[in-house]
């Protein structure tokens, strides 16, 4: 699917969708927890369903209604099937080590892009904690020998993914012996781990972390049903935020200015950049303002550097975005795909190993390859909408996490054409 964008005036009010981080997270520690739970205001999008489909192979049942699904879970039994995480990486890594609390051998396989994302940390942490695992090299698929988890003290890298540390956290619980996980490197994206540990206490489960986060000391424990309500997603809210302050004034609400999410950094950064930003109870408005240059540290909050980059293409001067070496290893590798369609659009971009440097200038209109990538395709739309003139391949990737993005940009004045229709 193709869109088109010319040159638009957004104004108007957008309601974030719900986090799908939380949402995955409420599931796992629903199906964990014997007993029914209900999610409230969950997110229905292609990781989520992909979620429900592995969990509904391994005896959780999932009732789901309106705006509420209703989660009995605590009987696992083996697939009969593999379990197909399609593009969800928090979905595999997640199962992957739930699936050691499972009796027999579970094989979980995923989508293109996601073979191509490690997997392997994960499997060697497993392995220290007496888990019979394997993969092919480093990469998917992976076969779990699950059953009896033994626990003791297991360690691992913390720059390569959070999720490997939360899908750690998940099974800890059950360790007969406890768990002690230790990071052999600082925590990056740390607002993750701190969301799981979040939603753990709301399920019953206590943690006693390191202050750096580079230990976690879990005691056996049990899973208690919970009603888990989701909050709105600032990754999401962050391609209308950025639109605000690029093309006229939007407001986004469902938005918990409190929240641990990492990318509700955005709204510091725009701050900074010289945008307009109100903050309320639970919305969030940006007006278009001139944009400075800015150097900022994506570290934390990595999801952030297309819509990050594109407001530095439009921003006077040179801005500097830090902290971008993971970002190479997400649905695509975000830093040369960024690169690759600011070019395109006649914007000057120095890619190094952790650093994107964007000159900031006027955007011409081009054909951006999304390559699948949903925050691709959504970032690029906010310089589409500036620059006019811009069509924007593989649209349809923004199911992955906000079905309705493309409806809602133009609810707000986005010139928006899908398919030439």
């Amino acid at each position: 699917m193709k869109v088109s964008l010319n040159k638009s005036e957004v104004k108007g009010k957008v309601i974030a969708p719900s986090s799908k981080s939380y949402t995955i997270r409420g599931l796992m520690c629903a199906a964990l927890a014997k007993g029914e739970s209900e999610i409230i205001q969950p997110l229905s999008s292609d990781d989520t369903e992909v979620a429900i489909n592995v969990l509904s192979k391994v005896g959780v049942r999932i009732h789901q209604e309106e705006g509420l699904w209703r989660v009995n879970g605590g009987a696992f039994h083996k697939p009969d099937t593999d379990l197909f995480c399609g593009e969800s990486a928090a979905t595999l890594r997640f199962m992957t080590a739930i699936c050691s609390l499972i009796p027999g051998k579970c094989r979980l396989t995923s989508a293109p892009s996601l073979s191509k994302r490690p997997i392997k940390p994960l499997l060697q942490a497993l392995r220290q904690l007496g888990v019979d695992c394997s993969c092919q090299g480093e990469l998917p698929p992976v076969i779990v020998g699950g059953g009896r988890l033994k626990g003791g003290v297991t360690e691992l890298p913390g720059n390569i993914s959070s999720q490997f540390v939360s899908a750690l956290l998940f099974i800890s619980p059950f360790a007969e012996e406890g768990m002690a996980i230790r990071l052999t490197t600082p925590l990056e994206s740390k607002p993750y781990v701190l969301m799981t540990l979040e939603c753990l206490r709301k399920f019953g489960i206590k943690v006693g972390p390191s202050k750096d986060l580079r230990e976690f000391e879990v005691l056996k424990q049990t899973y208690k049903p919970a009603k888990y309500e989701v909050e709105g997603d600032w990754s999401s809210a962050s391609y209308f935020l950025a639109s605000g302050a690029v093309s006229g004034e939007v407001e986004v609400e469902n938005l918990n200015p409190e929240s641990l999410q990492g990318d509700r950094l955005l709204i510091d950064f725009l701050r900074e950049m010289g945008a307009l930003v109100e903050v309320n109870k639970n919305s969030v408005t940006v007006r278009k303002a001139r944009l400075n240059a800015i150097r900022a540290d994506l570290s934390d909050c990595i999801d952030l550097l297309p819509t990050m980059a594109v407001l530095a293409a439009v921003a006077d001067g040179v801005s500097e975005l830090t902290g971008i070496g993971r970002a190479r290893l997400k649905e695509s590798n975000r830093a040369a795909a960024v690169k690759e369609g600011l070019e395109r659009m006649g914007i000057k971009v120095t890619e190094e190993r952790n650093r994107l440097i964007v000159t900031g200038s006027e955007p011409k209109g081009a054909f951006i390859d999304s390559k699948g990538d949903h925050r691709i395709a959504m970032a690029f739309s906010i310089l589409g909408s500036v620059a006019g003139g811009t069509v924007i391949d593989d649209a349809e990737c923004v199911a992955k996490t906000y079905p309705g993005f493309w409806d809602e940009l133009k609810s707000i004045g986005g010139e928006v054409k899908i398919d030439g229709k």
